[in-house]
């Protein structure tokens, strides 16, 4: 499965950039629009091994639309130039939207400034509620996992700090490998990449090495220094991204637990962020940058939504790269998918306890707001309106609550 010889980094940054601009609706729908420039139209990638690929990004934790995005790249240009270069490409221009947003928050001000943003708010509770109904339909179908899912709530909401998250995933992992052995799904072909399995290791190593080696710089270093603190804002969005299975909502309890928390972000300004983010293409993984901008210690600003942008991405990158050379052995091992619908129905469990806190106890504090936020769900669900529609609408319903 090799990409045509006449394939360049440069030929697919722009392709990317394209799609960077003109993809809204979410990783699904990114899938879709990759699926008719690069199959379709352009026929990089056969219909079969398209699939497989996407079978591969959804099997590992991270951002699944962008990481199929950068195996493309890595397929077309040639390499790991390439791979990045469709990153980059596909990432900045909503990275750079939403970095704008942030260092000009503090601008906004008066009644209609805060009405949107309450509205922003309310998306919010849209966006994740819908996330939560379409997933749980896909990732917990049976009692099984519905019953994981449950008990991934209870952890969620019975401990406190980054081992909630972690505790719960790990749990469903190893119920998955005893309760969801059944209906494996029959491997689509083979999913071949120029990619050794050298260079497989070492990315997978870098992977493992990025977990500890900031923890460990961070805890020699003694009182506060800028290095310090990039070192430490690294760590915690490399970890939020390490750990999201399921879609990028996932990464919405990962984030708040890793900025809110220690008060780095104010609630208001996380849910903000998180419903603007809704209205702009590309992944949802560059609210990080938005996070970066807009904390209170330094390193922020530009710096510090480049650091976060990094090290949300990096992770789920690494560990597609350093995967392919080894996807087709271990897809074939029926435990693998089996503690995967385990971690995939605990993520449920876990998006579940963050729709009600922070998102739900942020933003609805009124009947009114209740109202706003159902009329938002029920637009993305059963009319099936674009998010950047539904964005405009509630922005404008605060907009309106606030004056009234």
């Amino acid at each position: 499965m090799h990409g045509p010889a006449d394939g360049s980094p440069r030929e697919v940054f722009g392709v990317f950039l394209k799609l960077g601009l003109t993809s809204f609706g979410g990783p699904i729908a990114h899938l879709g629009y990759f699926r008719d420039e690069v199959v379709v139209r352009r026929r990089w990638i056969s219909e079969a091994a398209y699939a497989d690929l996407v079978a591969l990004c959804q099997f590992l934790p991270g951002p699944a639309s962008s990481q199929v995005g950068f195996c493309l790249g890595v397929l077309r240009g040639g390499g790991l130039l390439g791979g990045l270069a469709a990153w980059l490409a596909f990432t900045l221009p909503s990275a750079v939207i939403l970095t704008a947003f942030a260092l000009g928050a503090s601008a906004l001000a008066g009644p209609l400034a805060a009405g949107a943003l309450h509205g922003l708010k309310l998306v919010a509770v849209a966006v994740v509620a819908q996330a939560i109904w379409g997933m749980a339909k896909t990732l917990t179908p049976d009692r099984e996992r519905a019953g994981i899912a449950l008990v991934a709530v209870a952890i969620t909401a019975l401990t406190a700090g980054w081992f909630n998250q972690i505790g719960a995933i790990v749990i469903g992992a190893l119920a998955g490998l005893w309760l969801c052995r059944s209906g494996q799904s029959a491997p689509l072909g083979r999913l071949r990449f120029v990619v050794s399995p050298r260079k497989g290791i070492v990315a997978l190593a870098l992977f493992a090495a990025l977990f500890f080696i900031p923890v460990l710089l961070a805890g020699a270093m003694g009182g506060d220094s800028a290095f310090k603190g990039a070192i430490t804002l690294f760590d915690a969005f490399y970890r939020s991204g390490a750990l999201v299975f399921g879609g990028g909502h996932v990464v919405l309890p990962l984030l708040q637990a890793e900025v809110v928390a220690p008060g780095w972000v104010g609630n208001e300004a996380f849910l903000a962020g998180y419903g603007l983010a809704q209205a702009v293409p590309g992944p949802l993984f560059t609210f990080a940058a938005y996070l970066g901008a807009v904390m209170t210690p330094a390193p922020n600003g530009i710096a510090g939504a480049l650091i976060a942008l990094v090290a949300v991405f990096a992770p789920g990158l690494l560990l597609v790269y350093g995967m392919l050379p080894f996807w087709d052995a271990l897809r074939l091992r029926p435990t693998a998918q089996a503690a995967m619908r385990g971690a995939n129905a605990a993520v449920v469990g876990i998006l579940a306890a963050a729709l009600y806190s922070p998102v739900w106890t942020s933003a609805v504090l009124s009947p009114r707001d209740f109202a706003l936020a159902l009329a938002g769900f029920l637009l993305l669900t059963v009319w099936k309106t674009p998010p950047w529609v539904v964005v405009g609408v509630l922005a404008a319903g605060g907009i309106v609550l606030r004056l009234n």
